[in-house]
């Protein structure tokens, strides 16, 4: 038997469901392994995970807390992961859109909450746009991999959120221990749902969900990003501006980014202040590798990676470390690698041929005569 690999002509649908979910099944038994490795015991990590993620009603609104940001930045990076743009500068985008939000209720804090949570929204999209389309000019116009500029850009916007957060937007009457800008007014916060510290970015990222799936599946700018992303040269011939729309994906995939910061700092922080986020933005990869840019597929993804967060900090309560989050998305991610290529590629084992025997042809003169 001879073992092949052949390329899928047709991909069937339920490979796209199985596939994912094997890989999340097969990264946790990998987890547990290497838990088990370590002298931890898995079923009580993945117990007291699944308790503080789902136990109750405040724990579910937890996880959504942590789903919101997730939300948003993995849709931004599913939509240019259509278009075959691989944004891993989420997180900057992330902090660029905060930084810009925040701007507003630091320097004119007396704005009516009718003008200032708009703003601060408008301000967020653009503030993660922008930073996403700087890194996305070299790569539209150069062909520079985009990869590289955007990651790049990640630590130009995490230290700039250090730096203004110690320098010149440090709230002069807070704790030097603890440095962050003052707490913004009642007015920059976003309501929330009941007493639970759930807030209106929910209803923001579910709304970006539908309209994105509408967007990419119904009209003719989503099957441009598709045959962009598939083929850009075949996209050039049959007439489409191919650079004019990577500039405007990668613009509003890092305004949704940015935007998620927002919501960060309306709806949670309150403030700006160095490192507040949990990584989402880097986060934000696997979910939508895993959600394969299905923007309805990314809130459920989201919600799941967002109860693994708070099971993460769960963790902390009960003497175990919180890096084992790190180690389960670690191992999420290369086994969602790993399932795509079987989604796409199929085993196949073919017979050897049997060797032809060599003609005696002396023996068969002699037979004649």
């Amino acid at each position: 038997m001879k073992l092949r690999w052949e390329r899928r002509l047709d991909v069937p649908k339920w490979l796209l469901v199985v596939a994912p979910a094997a890989a999340v099944l097969g990264a946790l038994l990998l987890g547990a392994m290497l838990m088990l490795a370590t002298g931890t015991d898995p079923v009580k990590v993945y117990g007291v995970m699944l308790k503080y993620s789902f136990g109750s009603k405040n724990d579910l609104a937890e996880t959504g807390v942590k789903m919101i940001p997730l939300l948003l930045c993995s849709l931004g990076v599913g939509m240019a992961m259509r278009m075959q743009l691989w944004n891993v500068g989420a997180e900057g985008q992330f902090y660029a859109g905060a930084i810009a939000a925040a701007w507003l209720p630091l320097f004119h804090p007396d704005l009516p909450a009718g003008i200032m949570l708009p703003g601060m929204f408008a301000l967020g999209l653009l503030g993660g746009g922008i930073w996403a389309l700087l890194a996305a000019i070299p790569r539209a116009y150069w062909g520079i991999d985009e990869v590289i500029t955007t990651l790049m850009f990640n630590y130009i916007a995490v230290l700039g959120v250090a730096y203004l957060a110690t320098g010149p937007w440090q709230d002069q009457n807070g704790n030097r221990s603890f440095p962050a800008s003052p707490l913004f007014v009642e007015t920059a916060h976003l309501p929330t749902f009941g007493d639970t510290r759930m807030h209106l970015g929910l209803i923001f990222g579910l709304v970006a969900a539908v309209i994105l799936a509408l967007v990419l599946s119904r009209t003719s700018w989503g099957y441009q990003i598709r045959v962009i992303g598939e083929s850009p040269k075949a996209a050039k011939y049959a007439g489409m501006q191919v650079a004019r729309n990577i500039l405007l994906v990668m613009f509003l995939s890092g305004g949704l980014a940015g935007l998620a910061g927002m919501t960060e700092v309306s709806g949670i922080v309150h403030r700006i202040q160095p490192e507040f986020s949990a990584g989402y933005g880097f986060s934000a990869i696997i979910v939508a590798a895993l959600a394969r840019g299905n923007p309805l597929a990314t809130v459920l993804v989201s919600f799941l990676f967002g109860a693994l967060i708070v099971g993460g900090f769960a963790l902390q309560t009960v003497n175990m470390s919180s890096k084992v989050v790190l180690m389960l998305q670690g191992a999420i991610l290369f086994a969602v690698l790993a399932s795509d290529f079987f989604v796409h590629y199929r085993v196949h084992f073919a017979r050897r041929p049997r060797a032809i025997q060599p003609v005696n042809q002396s023996a068969d003169r002699k037979a004649l005569s």
